[in-house]
């Protein structure tokens, strides 16, 4: 969110940083769009369905991918690449590490990390009503807003992440199944994150319903327990793991990703 493919301290630096850490790697950032300007825009503006089809497309067209890969998602990026494992059987990916993601949404407006136009006027559209359908329509952000306070609503005006995360009765088992592929899935928490609200969102945790203060722990969710989207399956066999970071969203030093991160990519 606010962020590009390629900039130089940010995407372009995390891509230099593997490429160093493993010689010879090919490392391929995904662009969402024809330049960084509208990549910039699309991860505010352009529906998270069709940023999921694009990225599909780029992939399935790169023969370096074709026999598998291991994929990191940044913040929400960590959000759209587990979706894309679910949605798009040509992303053969082998550990989907996700830093930061919002995996269960979140409920209070993102704070702006970066002085962007565009970040204004997603939360000027989030104060309009997340669930308003214009605001579903334009809003990224707004499509994995979960209130917890009206479920029904979630349900019902949602057109993301209840879908993704096999909230409704009707379970798409592909999207278990795709899910189950996984040789790992890492969850990143950052301790102090001010941006993903809760915290606890990156690890598929969330409020319990009704409330906005108690966090219901992800091994007491039907999520969980019910095996929705394969979760319980792949802890059972442990692959899954998660992990703390100490300070704000996306503080991740160097060292850390290097300690923590650069093993699952081997």
């Amino acid at each position: 969110m606010g962020d590009t493919c390629c900039l130089p301290v940010s995407m372009g630096r995390v891509k230099s940083l593997i490429q160093k850490q493993l010689p010879g790697a090919y490392v391929l950032s995904l662009m969402i769009g024809d330049n960084e300007a509208k990549d910039q825009y699309n991860g505010f503006f352009m529906p998270i369905n069709e940023q999921l089809n694009f990225a599909c497309t780029i992939i399935s067209k790169d023969p370096k991918l074709a026999g598998g890969f291991h994929a990191i998602g940044f913040s929400q990026g960590g959000l759209f690449l587990r979706a894309l494992v679910q949605i798009c059987p040509q992303a053969k990916v082998q550990s989907l590490i996700s830093i930061g993601g919002p995996q269960q949404g979140v409920f209070g407006l993102p704070r702006c990390i970066t002085h962007s136009p565009f970040c204004e006027t997603m939360r000027k559209l989030l104060e309009m009503g997340a669930y308003e359908s214009i605001v579903q329509k334009r809003s990224v952000q707004a499509q994995y807003w979960q209130d917890p306070v009206n479920r029904e609503e979630y349900l019902k005006y949602n057109i993301f992440l209840p879908d993704i995360n096999n909230n409704f009765e009707d379970k798409k088992a592909t999207y278990r199944d795709r899910i189950l592929s996984l040789d790992k899935m890492v969850l990143v928490k950052f301790l102090n994150d001010t941006v993903v609200v809760p915290r606890e969102s990156t690890w598929f945790e969330f409020y319990q319903d009704g409330q906005d203060e108690q966090i219901q722990p992800l091994k007491a969710s039907n999520l969980y327990l019910e095996d929705w989207i394969g979760l319980k399956s792949l802890d059972a066999v442990g692959k899954l793991d998660r992990l703390e970071c100490p300070g704000d969203h996306l503080e991740m030093p160097d060292g850390y990703f290097i300690q923590k991160i650069i093993p699952y990519l081997k």
